[in-house]
């Protein structure tokens, strides 16, 4: 049995946007790197704080 689908929308909240971002970081990077590694593309992802993530796959 498969999950429900949601809408997808911009968390107004900048401090919930945060927190959910926190959450959810590790799982992101993990996704990211795995991207960059399979595709060879570059990934960056931003947070709201000064922060940026970025991976290559280094080919």
């Amino acid at each position: 049995m498969g999950r429900g689908k949601i809408e997808i929308k911009k968390i107004e909240n900048v401090n919930s946007r945060q927190v959910t971002f926190s959450k959810r970081r590790n799982r992101l990077i993990k996704k990211a790197n795995e991207l960059s590694f399979l595709c060879e593309v570059d990934v960056i992802v931003f947070s709201n704080t000064v922060k940026v993530y970025y991976f290559s796959s280094g080919r």
